[in-house]
């Protein structure tokens, strides 16, 4: 069966922590370890609450400054610093806009509110057909519901679908869903492997 969609998470695949430093050094600032401050960043109960859309971004970051004892103005500046080591894969980036038209790309992506606007000022939301954020249907992976519904949007059969993600879990549902699954380690490897597969299911 002919592999003609794609379907890709955002980060950790499209966009990475390329540079640790700012992260790591800001950590320290505020007397914390780098893993402690992301877990309060994404894994805290109101990052799971933005990321089904059940409270906005804004409201996230303003429990991010209560939990670190900041001001919201300080708050800010830590949003900015914590990200600046993120770079988006240009190079993966043109490689899926070199697949269209003859193959649709979706994203199926865990996030808050504000991922849609921000890939719209990074101006890279040429490269994808359709965009599924958690925080806009209201279902996270690895739950079914999500996979079938980016299948949906893109009128796409699961055995000619392909998805492509960081987190082995979120891979192994779409795989259960009938879909065929990269799991992302690195980019090289994994930009190779979505070749192949294409290649062998012409």
């Amino acid at each position: 069966m002919t592999i003609c969609n794609i379907f890709i998470d955002f980060g950790g695949v499209i966009v990475r922590t390329e540079d640790k430093g700012p992260r790591t050094r800001q950590a320290e600032r505020l007397g914390l370890t780098c893993r402690e401050l992301e877990k309060i960043i994404f894994e805290s109960e109101t990052s799971l609450r933005a990321s089904t859309g059940d409270i906005p971004e804004e409201a996230h970051w303003q429990a991010v400054a209560e939990a670190l004892r900041l001001p919201r103005p300080k708050a800010d500046k830590v949003t900015a610093e914590f990200f600046a080591g993120d770079r988006a894969d240009q190079s993966l980036l043109g490689y899926l806009r070199g697949l269209r038209p003859g193959c649709k790309v979706g994203l199926i992506s865990n996030a808050w509110s504000g991922l849609r606007a921000w890939i719209n000022r990074q101006g890279f939301a040429d490269a994808f057909d359709h965009m599924v954020i958690s925080a806009e249907v209201g279902v996270m992976k690895p739950d079914p519901r999500i996979y079938r519904l980016a299948l949906e949007e893109l009128a796409a059969s699961p055995g000619e679908s392909v998805f492509i993600d960081d987190v082995l879990t979120n891979v192994e549902a779409a795989r259960a869903a009938g879909m065929a699954g990269i799991h992302f380690t690195q980019p090289e490897a994994a930009q190779e492997e979505l070749k192949q597969l294409l290649n062998n299911h012409r």
